[in-house]
């Protein structure tokens, strides 16, 4: 652990959470489909307003029910969250998986090497920042 402190300054797993080796590639494979990478990037670009599946299937020329299934393969990995305002639908990423998940695949970044090549690898890990607000 010393070791990952030196190199990033930040514990990963104090920020982010144990995420299990299992859910790592259950959301992996959830992203290893064009279509559903396609509205998982779509989703991060929106942040956390999100979209409903009607706005995202204009948006990506998708019909209802492939959309349908996308959504639902993306919702079951965790990588996206469903709320209700009215009778709508909205559709956002879950930021905190998705920084699990970057956090875990960088976590151990550099600690066998001779020398750490700072941003290049496991302190961007580190830098990983909320969706930024809009400004006025």
């Amino acid at each position: 652990m010393a070791a990952l402190s030196r190199l990033t300054g930040v514990p990963y797993f104090d920020i982010f959470g144990n995420i299990k080796s299992w859910e790592v590639v259950e959301s992996l494979a959830a992203l290893a489909q064009e279509s559903r990478l396609t509205v998982f990037r779509l989703l991060v670009k929106r942040g956390p307003e999100g979209y409903t599946p009607g706005q995202l299937g204009e948006k990506l020329d998708v019909p209802g029910p492939t959309l349908s299934f996308h959504l639902k393969e993306l919702q079951s990995a965790n990588l996206i969250e469903a709320r209700r305002e009215g009778r709508f639908l909205y559709y956002s990423p879950n930021f905190s998986r998705m920084n699990q998940l970057l956090s875990f695949l960088t976590e151990n970044c550099c600690v066998l090497a001779d020398k750490c090549h700072g941003r290049e690898c496991g302190t961007a890990a580190a830098e990983i920042v909320q969706p930024r607000k809009k400004r006025a």
